[in-house]
């Protein structure tokens, strides 16, 4: 299908003053040509195209017979790029014609943009507009019986893999010709298109397609979303982004939004190679003021298409510049009606930071409608008061298939290709084999390891069937005996039934699933085709494979195959904590459940602050990572953004800031110096949020009410915590019990932390505050029962009477923790 666009327009110099400037892509090979000219043409000196008539040996032309010709009657607004062309006559019969070509050297082997420039214009003896001819690429038939009456610019994407790239045209007819006006040839950055993680959208699968960098892309639209056409001075890799308004199916559904500032390309999925920044500071997000909608609806849009049922990829690019604050927005995203992505959170996607830039592969094969239609619209996660989507830009691609157009596939080619399949054949075969002795002598191996080693994470599913391997690139690093075989997945979420969706993280959805044992557990897949997430599947695996406690999730095993990044864990059958304080259906806990769940996750924490020499430092603690299993246990979860502490003669970690808005340590983000104290800052803004059953963060409040930990300490100030406490447990709560509390968690928030207590000191004030609610006085809350320990204060513990739940057996908790302790389970045997 022709990609109509005025490439090539009449530039002004004003504008080329006044374009957004950017840091320009220099490919290693680019040949840009002015074909038919005499001398080069420079646009303003920022791009230069060759003339194709220099000296034979000398050209990049290779052909025996072509005509240069000049447009006589050039448009006064014609680009001079247009005014000349290279025609190549036929040379007598079709069937003894050979090509006439353009050949380029190679020297950076792989993705190659091409552009091939058509501008027919009536010449003597020949009309442009009446040629017919097809056009080749290195032997692949790319274009087939073209034509054109109008300017037209065709671009393939393609690998390279050869030292010569080769552009052949050949007319269709004998008494026929074929022309070019203009040729790019240039290397794509790298990762312009890659293998991993590109999902296939068809009905009832969950399939990823692969080797797309393989296959050759021909576009089709390269759509500008919600913003103004982006000419090529405004794109690093000179491409024409349109409008988006003719494609829309509903103009009343969409309203355009905008920024002023640039992408953040450093926290996104997406650089500036992959989309300018006019695209993703434009979009067009749900037009909620439109009275004649339901509250719930979708923008679509329509792209024409052939009818000819093909695959194309189509290409989303997003970045959030709508929402106020992270995890706002969910959406999902429909292609040809069907639900290709569910649940998108790009704050999440994007290491919970608003406006960076993010892009999402999808193959989809057309219906033979010859419209290709998208939709986002609200997902079932989204805030009914502010239920928004969003798209920045598009872009669609047809897939060639390479072997099926191969041209000159004769019965010499097939007998090359039965003589290369027997030898492959019989390789593979004898391939098989040997990793067949390899299996069979690494498994006894592990066997033998397993019976002299000590303690492992997850034994107990050593003996799963079919699901232990030894490959991959986690696996080379010593966790093998966690991987999971993505069938042994595939089978236990029923294919990945969205129907068993519990959960949308950072990383990506979490599904309800069991493994061949009928163990139950929670399987958290990475999003295909985000780019994002690897830095965590390494981290969680690194982590949890090495440690284990009563209050921490338990990792039961991991899969990369298939370009997949799936962590198993322990299913919590009550989930996350939030959804037991408020916006969900689930019964309000008491305020005694309540503290046992905080001092449960103040147990995990501090046994990972204190179990190795540096200890380790979460970065992520929230109310969604902290998980009730069907007893009302806490467990600390989610390990992707955690890091070793300082070295013993260190007091931080430099590092970038990462967390969640509204439990991030201001310390940590003014000075990007994290420390255990930074995960008591956050584990106090939950102590708040426990109490009074609001999120860390609420924009549609009033401006003083927005932060809780703010808030809440103002109020505490007052004396009046009680007035803004959870009225479900309000009258449950004595008030000795609330003192001690609010004193604890309003010490965990304060601005330093050299003022804030460690986690240690606050597990030991939890305990006390579960005391003082079973045994304290019932209405007088100025009883001395001490004030929050500073830190490094020596304290006797809670009395013994105390029904906190203790920890035993593997946890290595004693039920109380003293100033002078450090309990270590990586350090010491008894740990294990």
């Amino acid at each position: 299908m022709a990609f109509p666009i005025n490439l090539i327009l009449p530039f002004l110099f004003f504008f080329y003053l006044t374009r957004i400037s950017f840091s320009a892509f220099t490919p290693t090979d680019n040949y840009l040509i002015n074909s038919g000219a005499n001398t080069n043409t420079s646009f303003f000196s920022i791009r230069s195209f060759l003339s194709d008539s220099s000296k034979p040996g000398s050209s990049f032309l290779i052909t025996d017979r072509s005509i240069s010709l000049s447009d006589p009657n050039p448009p006064p607004d014609s680009p001079v790029l247009y005014q000349s062309v290279r025609i190549f006559p036929s040379g007598g019969s079709s069937s003894s014609s050979s090509p006439s070509s353009y050949k380029f050297p190679v020297t950076n082997k792989g993705t190659h943009f091409i552009r091939l420039h058509f501008a027919p214009f009536k010449a003597p003896r020949f009309n442009l507009r009446s040629a017919k001819f097809q056009v080749l690429i290195n032997g692949f038939l790319v274009m087939d019986g073209f034509s054109t009456d109008s300017v037209v610019v065709k671009e393939f994407v393609l690998k390279i893999d050869d030292s010569v790239l080769e552009i052949s045209f050949l007319p269709s007819k004998s008494s026929g010709f074929g022309f070019i006006n203009a040729i790019e040839v240039f290397s794509a950055p790298k990762d312009y298109i890659i293998d991993q993680g590109t999902k296939l959208v068809i009905p009832n699968s969950a399939q990823i397609f692969s080797n797309l960098s393989s296959q050759v892309l021909e576009t089709v639209h390269r759509i500008n979303v919600g913003g103004l056409k982006v000419t090529p001075f405004n794109d690093t890799l000179w491409r024409t982004w349109l409008v988006d308004d003719k494609y829309l199916l509903l103009k009343g559904a969409a309203k355009r939004a905008s920024s002023t500032h640039p992408p953040n390309y450093q926290s996104g999925g997406a650089t500036r190679e992959i989309a300018p920044d006019n695209v993703y500071m434009t979009a067009q997000e749900m037009n909620r003021e439109n009275q004649e909608l339901q509250a719930r609806f979708n923008i679509s849009w329509g792209f024409p298409i052939e009818s000819k049922r093909v695959l194309h990829l189509v290409r989303l690019h997003f970045c959030d510049i709508v929402s106020s604050s992270v995890n706002q927005l969910y959406f999902n995203v429909f292609i040809n009606d069907y639900l290709a992505f569910r649940d998108v959170d790009l704050s999440t996607l994007n290491f919970h930071v608003l406006a960076a830039p993010l892009y999402i592969d999808f193959v989809v094969e057309s219906d033979g409608s010859g419209v290709l239609r998208i939709s986002v619209g609200p997902s079932e996660l989204s805030n009914p008061l502010r239920a928004n989507a969003l798209l920045n830009g598009v872009e669609v691609m047809r897939i060639l298939s390479p072997v099926s157009s191969k041209v000159g596939s004769g019965k010499k080619n097939i007998v090359v290709w039965i003589v290369v399949g027997s030898v492959l054949g019989g390789f593979l075969l004898l391939l098989l084999l040997v990793l067949c002795v390899l299996c069979v002598c690494k498994r006894k191996k592990k066997t033998k390891r397993s019976e002299s080693t000590r303690w492992t994470p997850m034994r107990r599913f050593r003996g799963s069937s079919n699901s232990r391997t030894t490959e991959g690139t986690v696996s080379s690093n010593g966790y093998h005996t966690l991987r999971i075989s993505f069938a042994e997945i595939q089978s236990g979420t029923n294919n990945f039934d969205r129907s068993l969706v519990i959960g949308v993280g950072g990383f990506g959805m979490v599904f309800k699933g069991s493994l061949n044992d009928n163990t139950k557990v929670a399987v958290k897949r990475g999003v295909p085709g985000s780019r994002q997430g690897l830095p965590e599947f390494l981290s969680e695996i690194t982590i949890l494979s090495k440690i284990r406690h009563r209050h921490l999730v338990s990792l039961v095993g991991y899969c990369e195959e298939q370009s997949e990044m799936i962590l198993v864990y322990e299913y919590m059958d009550k989930g996350p904590l939030r959804s037991h304080l408020y916006g969900s259906s689930n019964s309000p806990l008491s305020w005694k459940q309540r503290l046992e769940v905080c001092i449960g996750a103040a147990r995990g924490l501090h046994y990972l602050h204190t179990g190795s020499s540096q200890g380790i430092i979460h970065r992520d603690i929230k109310s969604t990572n902290i998980l009730l299993d069907d007893n009302f246990v806490a467990k600390v979860a989610d390990f992707g953004l955690s890091r070793s502490g300082p070295c013993l003669d260190e007091t931080h970690v430099s590092t970038g800031v990462k967390g969640s808005f509204g439990y991030l340590d201001p310390e940590y983000f003014r000075r990007q110096q994290l420390t255990d104290k930074s995960d008591v800052y956050s584990f106090g803004v939950v102590l708040f949020e426990v109490l009074c059953a609001r999120p860390a963060v609420d924009p549609l409040l009033v401006r003083e009410q927005v932060n809780l930990a703010e808030w809440a300490i103002e109020w505490q100030k007052k004396g009046m915590l009680d007035q803004i406490v959870d009225p479900n447990i309000a009258d449950q709560i004595k008030p000795c019990s609330l003192k001690k509390f609010a004193e604890t968690a309003e010490k965990c928030c304060a601005d330093y932390g050299v003022d804030r207590p460690t986690i240690g000191d606050v597990l030991w004030n939890l305990e006390h505050v579960l005391q003082l609610q079973e045994s304290g006085p019932l209405d007088n809350p100025e009883e001395v029962y001490g004030d929050v320990t500073e830190p490094g204060t020596a304290r006797e513990g809670p009395s013994s009477g105390s029904n906190t739940e203790r920890d035993s057996g593997d946890d290595g908790t004693s039920g109380i923790i003293n100033s002078s302790q450090v309990f270590s389970q990586l350090m010491t045997n008894a740990g294990r």
